[in-house]
């Protein structure tokens, strides 16, 4: 509600969520040889924290954490070659929260769809969960 309607939230530290679902992207993450000539799909979550409540009563983009800004960032992280995908997702965490502000904390679950393990398995993954931490 906003002041208005006699009642505020600024007296309160609210944290909000802004998810990022299914972003789809190949690149060639992996240990084996093959992996970095072939490639694989990846599927990546995103749930983010913030503080956004300015941006609900003001309608400001400013005040939020971009949604366009998270896909650019985990474009970016998600094709620079690694061999595994726990250091892809650290990567990306790591980038959100020094280009991102506003964001307080992270879930992430990178997914590595038909992985060659030799068996008939849809993906694995990594969940990774991050708090910013205050100096």
């Amino acid at each position: 509600m906003s002041p208005k309607n006699g009642f505020s939230y600024s007296d309160f530290r609210l944290m909000d969520t802004i998810h990022l679902a299914g972003l789809r992207c190949y690149s060639n993450h992996g240990c084996l040889d093959e992996e970095s000539t072939i490639g694989s799909e990846y599927v990546l979550d995103l749930a983010i924290k913030a503080d956004i409540v300015g941006a609900s009563e003001t309608d400001d983009l400013t005040l939020t954490v971009d949604y366009v800004d998270l896909y650019r960032i985990a474009q970016r992280e998600i094709k620079i070659r690694s061999k595994l995908i726990e250091h892809v997702a650290k990567r990306i965490i790591d980038s959100i929260f020094l280009e991102l502000e506003l964001v307080q904390e992270i879930d992430l679950e990178l997914k590595k769809i038909n992985p060659p393990i030799n068996g008939d398995v849809s993906h694995v993954s990594i969940q990774m969960h991050r708090k910013r931490t205050m100096n």
